[in-house]
Parts: structure tokens; C-alpha cells; sequence
């Protein structure tokens, strides 16, 4: 039987309850981590926790401190194992304010949950065909202090996921309120032109995805430029080539954007340095 924790315990996932004064039900009043699982273990976790302190930061929600590094790393793997999750799989922190209140909670203490699920695929594995996509045109992205993390409001990207399947797309491109585009509805985004690589910065709104900090530094390494900039419209239709990225995912490489077609060379090569990364330093 499939298990979840909150706060540290096992509790059977079909027994699983939610409390109406939730502050993440009422309020979207937390976060999220999506972590990728390799060889029955978690990967990047270092990244993930940085990301862990530094949303609770700007969330101002206390982290206690018995939950180290360490320990909850420890028992996200525990989890994993409980599971027996042997080789891939996917795991799904969620992060919220254990208080009562209405928009002004009474405390700023921590309340969690982990979730663990196996996938099909054990190390990262660029999809065989193509995606496509379009860009999301009835709402834009507001670029603030938030606007980098993985908040539980995510209206915005169902919207424009529904609208990519309502079309038979495959994902829809984000623009923010200046009207540069800068990200998927999961994923970072990245282009290639003359094997030089651009994203867009983190000023531009994305979110500060840990893949994408992964993909950047593991591209320098092997002597591959990158440029973060801000992105639009035309720069899709001169591209070489596109892909996306997220933690679960790896890469995903984007076959066409309307009518402008793309190869996926760049996408190849980096999921292979991905991949020999990983089974060096982390699997």
C-alpha cells in the first residue's frame, strides 16, 4: 500500500485526510518541490533544499529546527523505500503554514507533506517525438518577489495547460507583463542558436527551476555558452532548436512552434551530460 508522510509520520495514502482549516486549502498558502528519484534514491537534493530556504524566506514560514539537510533528506529516502521505489521515480514536497486565521495567519509554523511515486524511466530520457507548442495569450505572468517560486497558486499555469490541450498542443509558452516569454507551463525554457544557448533570467519571472540551474552550470562545464536574456516571439522563429526543462522531466526537446520546425542536437547532447552527471555525482 502506497504510503505519504506528513510532519515525519507514515500515514497509508487511501487514508489520507485533509483538515478544512488547511491554510493550503483555504489560501494556496505554501509551496512546492518536485524531486527526481534515481537508482531508489533522490537527486540534486542540496539544490532543492537551497530552494526550501529560500522560498520559506520570502513566504516567511519557520522551518523547524529539527528538519535538517540531513534528516529530511533522510526520510524523503524513506519514503522512496517504504514505497519500494527501486529504480525511477518522482517525489512532491508540499510546504504550507500550519496556523489558523484568515489572510493574517495566527503563526508562521511549518506543516508538510511528502508524496512518492515510481515512472517509468530511471535515469533522463529525451522524448522520442517532439512536443509542440504555442504561446498562452489571455493571461500574463506578473513579474515580483514571487514570481520565481513554486507557490500552491498555480491558476495560471492550468489555464494555460487547458488551453494547449484544447488546441492539441502539447504545452503552452508563458509570457510575462512586459511580453517576453519565459517559460512553459511546468518547465523552464530554454533556446539554441549557433550552439550558444539563452534562457531567460530570473528578472524576466521564470521560476528559478533547479533543473535549469543544473542544465546552465553542466553546459558551461563543457565549454557550451549560455546567455540569460529576455526572449520574444521572434527569437522562437530564428531558433535552431527549443527545449524545456523541470526536475522530473530533464529535458524535453519542442519539435515546432506553429509553423517553424526545430532539430534537437543540443537536446541530445546535454541529456547525455545530464544523465553521465548524475550517475558520476549523485545515482
Amino acid at each position: 500500500m502506497n504510503q505519504i508522510r506528513h510532519n515525519g509520520k507514515n500515514i497509508p495514502l487511501s487514508a489520507a485526510s485533509l483538515i478544512v482549516e488547511n491554510r493550503a486549502f483555504h489560501f494556496g498558502d505554501g509551496f512546492f518541490e518536485s524531486i527526481r528519484v534515481v537508482n531508489g534514491r533522490i537527486v540534486f537534493f542540496q539544490n532543492h533544499y537551497q530552494r526550501i530556504l529560500d522560498t520559506c524566506k520570502a513566504l516567511r514560514i519557520d522551518i523547524p529546527p529539527e528538519l535538517t539537510p540531513d534528516s529530511l533528506e533522510e526520510e524523503i529516502n524513506l519514503l522512496v523505500s517504504t514505497n519500494e521505489i527501486a529504480q525511477g521515480g518522482r517525489v512532491r514536497l508540499t510546504i504550507f503554514r500550519k496556523s489558523t486565521g484568515y489572510y493574517l495567519p495566527q503563526s508562521n509554523q511549518m506543516d508538510y507533506v511528502i508524496e512518492a511515486y515510481p515512472i517509468e524511466d530511471n535515469f533522463f530520457k529525451l522524448n522520442e517525438q517532439g512536443c509542440t507548442v504555442d504561446i498562452y495569450p489571455d493571461v500574463r505572468k506578473d513579474v515580483n518577489m514571487f514570481s520565481m517560486y513554486k507557490t500552491l497558486n498555480c491558476s495560471l499555469y492550468i489555464m494555460a495547460s487547458m488551453y494547449a490541450n484544447e488546441r492539441g498542443i502539447d504545452d503552452s509558452l508563458i509570457q510575462n507583463n512586459r511580453g517576453t516569454i519565459i517559460e512553459g507551463t511546468s518547465t523552464n525554457l530554454f533556446l539554441v542558436s549557433n550552439g550558444v544557448l539563452y534562457t531567460p533570467s530570473l528578472d524576466e519571472g521564470c521560476i528559478a527551476g533547479t533543473m535549469r540551474m543544473n542544465i546552465i552550470n553542466i553546459a558551461l562545464e563543457n565549454e557550451i555558452k549560455v546567455y540569460e536574456c529576455s526572449l520574444n516571439p521572434q527569437n522562437l522563429l530564428v531558433a535552431d532548436e527549443i527545449f524545456l526543462s523541470n526536475a522530473i522531466k530533464g529535458i524535453e526537446w519542442i519539435s515546432s512552434y506553429r509553423t517553424k520546425r526545430y532539430f534537437n542536437d543540443m537536446s541530445k547532447e546535454l541529456t547525455r551530460f545530464l544523465n553521465k552527471f548524475v550517475a558520476e555525482t549523485e545515482g
